[in-house]
C-alpha cells in the first residue's frame, strides 16, 4: 500500500515552519501514543506520525523529500530511524524524562448507574436505594491482599519503588526511564502468600446499597453526581464518584419538552360550537378550563405554572392544552336526521366567523379561474 504523503500525515502545509511541524507532532504522538490510545490501529498511526516527523524536522531529509518523495535519493527511501520505544518517546515529550509515582495515592473509578422512572416519579422527584456492584477492600485482609498473619514484603527487584530504570540510546543520546516494576506490577510489594479471599488483590466484589435522592423536574437523559460513592481509590487515595443516568418512561397522556407539558383534548362538536367548560387533568390535579364558543381543532390554550418544576428550582412550566374536535361515528337515525337539519339551516355551507376563513379564500381561488 502506498504511503501517504508526510505533510498531509502531520496535517500542515508544505512551507510550515520547524515549530509547526513540532507543534503537529506533539499533538499526534499524543493523540495516537498507544499507551493514552487503546484503539486497534493507534500503533500503526504512532509509527506512521513518527516517521513522518523525524523526516520533515530534518533539514537535509526534508529538502531530499521535497525533492524526490517517498523514494528518497537514488531510490533508497526513508527508512524512520528507529526513536526507541513508544513509552520512551511519551516520556520525553510530555513526562519530562519519568512516569508518575505507582505508589503514589490516586483516585478509584468513576461508576455509572442508569435509573428508569415513571414519568411522575421525574416530575416529584423520590429517594430510593439502589445496590450497585463494586470493588471493595478485602475484609480478610483489610486490603493488604496477604494472607492473614501475613504481610507483604518490600520487592527486592526495584527496593520498593515500583519502578525499574531502563537506558537507551537514542538519536537524542542517552536516556533514562523509568519503567513499572514487573515483578510487582509497580505497587513495590510482594506477596508471598496470598489472601485466600481476594487471592492477593486486596478487594473483592461486592453489592452497594446507596441512598439516591432524585430531584424534583428531573429529565431524561440527565445525570446526578453522588460523591466519593464509586470504587474505592488505589495506595489511600479518594474513592470514585458514582453517575445515576435517568431515563424516563413515555406516559400515554403526557409529553414533556423541558419543563413544559404538551397534552391533547378532545371536544365534541357541540362542546366546539357552543363553547363548554371542561376539566383537563394535569401532574398537580384537575383543572376547569372555560372553552370559548367556535373553538376549532388545533386551538392551543396554556396553563401556566401547570407543567414540570424546573430541576434547579426556578419555577414550573406550563401545561399547553391542544384541542381536536371529534367527528361523531355510528351515529342513530335521530341523530343523523338532526344534523341533515343542521346542515340544511347552515345553507350546505362551512361556516366560519373568520373573514379570511380557509373556506372563504378557496372560493375566492375559484372565481379568479
Amino acid at each position: 500500500m502506498s504511503k501517504r504523503d508526510y505533510y498531509d500525515v502531520l496535517g500542515i502545509n508544505k512551507d510550515a515552519s520547524p515549530e509547526e511541524i513540532k507543534k503537529a507532532y506533539r499533538k499526534l504522538a499524543r493523540q495516537y501514543h498507544p499507551d493514552v490510545n487503546k484503539e486497534p490501529d493507534a500503533a500503526d498511526k504512532f509509527k506512521e506520525v513518527k516517521e513522518a516527523y523525524e523526516v520533515l524536522s530534518n533539514n537535509q531529509k526534508r529538502a531530499q523529500y521535497d525533492q524526490f518523495g517517498h523514494t528518497g535519493p537514488q531510490g533508497q527511501g526513508f527508512s524512520g530511524e528507529d526513536f526507541g520505544g513508544f513509552s520512551d518517546i511519551f516520556d520525553m515529550f510530555f513526562g519530562g524524562g519519568g512516569r508518575r509515582d505507582p505508589n503514589a495515592p490516586r483516585q478509584g473509578n468513576d461508576l455509572q448507574y442508569t435509573m428508569v422512572l415513571e414519568f411522575e416519579e421525574a416530575i416529584f422527584g423520590k429517594e430510593t436505594d439502589i445496590h450497585i456492584p463494586s470493588e471493595e477492600k478485602c475484609d480478610t485482609c483489610k486490603g493488604s491482599g496477604a494472607k492473614p498473619g501475613t504481610k507483604p514484603e518490600t520487592c527486592r527487584h526495584c527496593n520498593g519503588t515500583g519502578q525499574l530504570n531502563m537506558e537507551q540510546n537514542t538519536p537524542f543520546g542517552r536516556v533514562v526511564n523509568k519503567r513499572v516494576c514487573h515483578h510487582c506490577n509497580g505497587t513495590g510489594k510482594e506477596i508471598k502468600e496470598k489472601c485466600p479471599t481476594c487471592h492477593g488483590k486486596g478487594t473483592v466484589k461486592k453489592q452497594k446499597k446507596i441512598h439516591i435522592k432524585i430531584p424534583a423536574g428531573i429529565d431524561d437523559g440527565q445525570q446526578i453526581r453522588v460523591a466519593g460513592k464509586g470504587e474505592p481509590g488505589i495506595n489511600g487515595g479518594p474513592a470514585g464518584d458514582l453517575y445515576v443516568v435517568v431515563q424516563v418512561k413515555s406516559h400515554e397522556f403526557f409529553q414533556r419538552d423541558g419543563d413544559d407539558i404538551f397534552c391533547e383534548m378532545p371536544l365534541t362538536y357541540a362542546q366546539a360550537a357552543l363553547g363548554d367548560e371542561i376539566e383537563i387533568p394535569t401532574v398537580h390535579g384537575k383543572v376547569k378550563l372555560k372553552i370559548p364558543a367556535g373553538t376549532q381543532t388545533g386551538k392551543t390554550f396554556r396553563l401556566r405554572g401547570k407543567g414540570a418544576p424546573n430541576v434547579r428550582g426556578y419555577g414550573h412550566g406550563d401545561q399547553n392544552v391542544r384541542m381536536r374536535v371529534i367527528t361523531p361515528t355510528n351515529l342513530t337515525e335521530q341523530q343523523k336526521e338532526l344534523l341533515r337539519e343542521f346542515n340544511n339551516l347552515s345553507g350546505n355551507e362551512a361556516a366560519d366567523e373568520n373573514e379570511a376563513s380557509f373556506f372563504s379564500r378557496m372560493k375566492r381561488a375559484f372565481k379568479n379561474d
